[in-house]
């Protein structure tokens, strides 16, 4: 098992983190993202969008709305791959809404900066243009990553750092009994990274290189009560405390002062609800914020170095992950999968944070 690992120690004058995003927003996609908003360190590059939780066209007004919330209007959001690479996409209105982000509403907002370049075409002009200066974080499927590998395989060379959410090794699964949301939206996608990831080991890969992949194991640990909300609400120094309970009406919208905090809550008492009526209890397992953490260098983890694959044949196991962490299939490793995290530090964490940046817009309003 690889040491616990973390960016938060760099010295002072070290250089921000160059983050080009991934997601499908997504209520945890959308808490993934305010916190990343909410460091400082932080420059992220573009944000690009996939078909998910929720179809393109709205992941892309969801990251628009949520960026020009944060303060981050000029951060450019491109649009790549519409459907799943071979497979229909399903969507989980469900479980984030018919919009993606709950009972949350905001308007839609143009990029100050905007581009016709695509998204998959960006990623790779990007990383040619700025070789092993920038980290990839997808907390989606992974179909955008998938065909940028394709058109440039040299992609885990020139870039820094690579998260991955998605995937369960040897855990239940939330979208099947075996299989996590984001590898069953495009297994097939999923399986060509981690078969490109196995040719570039082979041709000599570090395997400090290789993607670190935070899989349901972890992620779920991350299990969010209501009540980080009141403390959030409380570090914001909203007027009233942010008071959500299981006891509340569904829908019940939140009357904050701070428009951060207000968003935020609406988002996540649908996701508490979800949960609920799942028999998971008045929590949210925030999946993609743990992931955000490790791409910003701020949370500790330690990985396991395996062999990973995704079935795409079987009925039964269809978009199942599997890890071989014994060298079993005699192939070289092409992930770090995280095994172990402290999610009481990360939720301190974002407190602190997403409070520091709901004052700082409150200011600036």
């Amino acid at each position: 098992m690889n040491a616990v690992r973390s960016d938060a120690e760099r010295d002072e004058g070290e250089p921000q983190i160059r983050l080009l995003i991934d997601n499908d927003t997504g209520i945890d996609d959308a808490l993934a993202l305010a916190f990343l908003c909410a460091c400082d360190h932080v420059k992220i590059e573009a944000l690009t969008s996939t078909p998910g939780n929720v179809d393109v066209e709205q992941v892309a007004a969801n990251n628009r709305a949520l960026l020009a919330l944060c303060g981050r209007p000029e951060v450019p959001v491109l649009i790549g791959a519409r459907e799943p690479l071979q497979i229909s996409l399903v969507t989980t209105p469900e479980t984030h809404g018919t919009q993606g982000v709950g009972y949350a509403t905001l308007p839609d907002s143009e990029s100050e900066s905007s581009t016709d370049v695509g998204a998959v075409d960006y990623w790779i002009e990007a990383a040619r243009a700025n070789p092993r200066e920038l980290t990839v974080l997808l907390s989606a499927p992974l179909t955008n990553f998938a065909l940028a590998l394709r058109e440039e395989p040299r992609l885990p060379w020139l870039l820094r750092k690579v998260v991955i959410m998605g995937g369960a090794f040897y855990y239940q699964g939330n979208t099947t009994p075996t299989a996590e949301w984001n590898t069953h939206v495009d297994p097939h996608a999923a399986k060509e990274v981690f078969a490109a990831y196995s040719a570039a080991s082979e041709q000599g890969l570090d395997s400090s290189k290789l993607p670190i992949v935070c899989s349901l194991d972890t992620t779920e640990r991350f299990e969010m009560q209501p009540e980080f909300l009141t403390k959030l609400s409380i570090e914001a120094g909203c007027d009233e405390p942010e008071i959500v309970q299981a006891s509340d009406p569904e829908g019940t919208l939140s009357k904050s002062s701070s428009p951060l905090v207000r968003y935020l809550s609406d988002a996540l008492r649908f996701y508490f609800e979800f949960h609920r009526k799942y028999d998971q209890g008045y929590i949210a397992h925030v999946h993609d914020y743990f992931a955000a953490g490790v791409a910003a260098g701020t949370l500790e983890y330690q990985t396991r170095l395996a062999t990973v694959d995704v079935e795409t044949e079987s009925q039964l196991l269809f978009g199942t992950t599997v890890a071989d962490f014994r060298g079993l299939w005699g192939k070289p490793a092409n992930a770090q999968v995280v095994a172990a995290n402290d999610p009481e530090a990360g939720f301190a964490e974002l407190v602190q944070r997403l409070g520091a940046l709901a004052r700082k817009l409150n200011e600036n309003s």
